[in-house]
């Protein structure tokens, strides 16, 4: 089961409806990519499950920023 390290975003489970109201369990899975990532502060990689929103926001504020707005050691994910 994907699930991204750093949001936690994880499959949705529900219902496909069809017009008759006939009702089939179906999952919407994230978009989630395996990245290794450069960590300037640490000079090293990390690999990461990440999901590709996650990606855009470590492009735009650095993954150093994003992993300490969300509580996450980094130490943790070196490979």
């Amino acid at each position: 089961m994907p699930k991204c390290d750093l949001t936690g975003k994880k499959r949705l489970v529900g219902n496909n409806v069809s017009h008759a109201n006939n009702r089939t369990k179906m999952v919407q899975k994230p978009n989630v990519q395996k990245k290794r990532l450069f960590v300037p502060g640490m000079d090293r990689f990390v690999t990461l499950s990440v999901s590709t929103r996650a990606l855009r926001t470590i492009d735009r504020i650095g993954i150093e920023a994003y992993a300490r707005k969300l509580g996450i050691d980094l130490n943790k994910f070196i490979d």
